[in-house]
């Protein structure tokens, strides 16, 4: 399998050339949703089913917040009613296959991490673990986005009690076409630093010097 890659020399701040290395194969998502099983099998809890669907509905959640990281953990979370008028129509989900969902968390900062240091983002008090290892859940979806090409980013993981052959499930088969970001379960490449990114923007967020680091969770 042939991996793209985008090499980009270019120059930040003080003017030093800094080469950076982007790979299209990985989905972040993906090693978001492996974290979250890995660390429930490590606990005793069962892994959970990565369904697409739910992850995609996952990235149309944090997208929601339109780049606002000072929304996360307040009072402005999507209305539960977006699930059904908003998220699941634009994944293309049947919205009679919609499962409940069991569980939430998202966290919004303005630098980009890797997939492992987003779960532990994500994953830091005892509230995040008692929904992350929850007996409740059948199946997980994850996603994250950058806002407008670069910083702030967002990371989501959705969990459901649906049954996994049958919720989230896309009409005609196949997910309508979602960007920009990435979403556990898609069969497809998203880069990790830019998140599909305009070229040159999402570049230098990702080296961005200041942090802001929000955690929401149900």
């Amino acid at each position: 399998m042939i991996v793209n890659r985008i090499i980009c020399s270019c120059y930040i701040s003080n003017l030093i050339p800094v080469i950076f290395l982007f790979s299209f194969e990985d989905n972040p998502a993906d090693e978001l949703v492996a974290a979250v099983n890995s660390n429930r099998t490590g606990h005793k809890s069962s892994s959970l089913f990565a369904n697409p669907g739910l992850g995609c509905v996952a990235l149309e959640y944090i997208k929601a917040y339109k780049g606002q990281c000072g929304d996360v953990g307040g009072n402005m979370r999507p209305p539960n009613s977006s699930f059904t008028e908003i998220f699941a129509p634009d994944c293309g989900i049947d919205a009679k296959s919609l499962g409940p969902i069991t569980g939430r968390l998202i966290a919004c900062q303005t630098k980009y991490v890797k997939p492992d240091e987003a779960f532990g983002l994500l994953v830091r008090d005892a509230r995040s673990l008692e929904i992350l290892h929850d007996k409740g859940h059948r199946e997980v979806g994850a996603a994250t986005v950058g806002t407008d090409g670069g910083s702030p980013y967002f990371w989501g993981v959705l969990f459901s009690s649906g049954g996994a052959n049958g919720s989230f499930s896309f009409e005609g088969g196949a997910p309508k076409p979602n960007r920009p970001g990435c979403y556990s379960g898609a069969n497809d490449d998203c880069s990790a630093a830019a998140v599909r990114a305009p070229a040159g923007r999402g570049l230098l967020a990702a080296v961005s010097a200041g942090v802001l680091f929000v955690l929401a969770y149900l």
